[in-house]
């Protein structure tokens, strides 16, 4: 794998797993947020960032 192939993974990867779950409604939030935008609840999880092995 080419170092831009790489980069452009890890790029993908970020976007589809930094960003956090509201444990309330199930909305996504940005990485940043204190409260979830839909519902307004404070109650906030990371992605769980689990990449399946081949």
């Amino acid at each position: 794998m080419s170092r831009v192939e790489s980069e452009d993974l890890s790029v993908a990867y970020s976007h589809l797993l930094n960003y956090k779950i509201c444990r309330k409604c199930g909305s996504r939030n940005p990485p940043r947020a204190t409260k979830c935008r839909r519902c307004k609840s404070k109650n906030l999880r990371m992605k769980k960032r689990y990449v399946k092995k081949k």
